[in-house]
């Protein structure tokens, strides 16, 4: 995509509240109820999103939400990329991840915004976000922390979109990588402590 400086605010507060509107569906939230588990926020962590939801042991369901989340994000980049152009397409994409974040329906407790993160990284430029799904499923292998995977492949996204992409783009990536870290602030000091759960295993409501 050929990106640019100049913002048209005219076109781009509407893709904003647009790809806004999109990431505010919980998808994690809704498939949950329709598979018999209730409320979502009452189970493992509380957080809506696929890792989540795997926790019920439905793997289809966790691989729905995970579509879906990520595909919301892809979808508000792209739509609005169509409508308005690149720039549009990408303040779109860094919306719905903070719709997905905050959503309005939901007194603005979502998610954490990472498969919605990797959606618009890869419809923004497909190198940048299959370079950040690569180097999260190589963490995620190696230390089976799924929390600690989605850090450092957000935190090089960055540095994948200055290399294959404008600056842009890097700028758009460094600002959701930030949002992620603020988002997983408690993650965080989990893994610091050692306390952090792997991958398969089950993790007790938080407080």
């Amino acid at each position: 995509m050929d990106f640019t400086l100049s913002i048209d605010w005219s076109q781009d507060w509407q893709a904003m509240l647009g790809g806004y509107l999109l990431g505010s569906i919980p998808f994690g939230l809704v498939l949950a109820f329709i598979g018999g588990y209730g409320d979502i926020r009452k189970i493992g962590s509380g957080n809506i999103g696929a890792t989540n939801v795997l926790r019920t042991g439905n793997k289809p369901l966790a691989l729905a939400t995970l579509l879906l989340d990520s595909g919301k994000g892809a979808i508000a980049a792209l739509l609005f990329t169509y409508f308005f152009g690149p720039m549009a397409g990408l303040l779109a994409g860094i919306a719905a991840v903070v719709g997905h974040n905050f959503p309005i329906w939901l007194k603005f407790k979502g998610g954490k915004g990472v498969a919605t993160t990797l959606g618009t990284l890869a419809a923004i430029s497909w190198p940048v976000g299959l370079g950040a799904a690569v180097t999260w499923l190589i963490m995620a292998v190696v230390f089976r922390i799924s929390s600690l995977s989605a850090l450092v492949g957000l935190a090089l996204a960055p540095i994948y979109a200055w290399y294959f992409q404008k600056p842009e783009v890097a700028v758009g990536a460094a600002i959701l990588a930030v949002l992620a870290w603020i988002r997983h602030h408690q993650n965080i000091a989990r893994i610091l402590k050692g306390e952090e759960p792997k991958i398969g295993k089950s993790k007790k409501k938080e407080s």
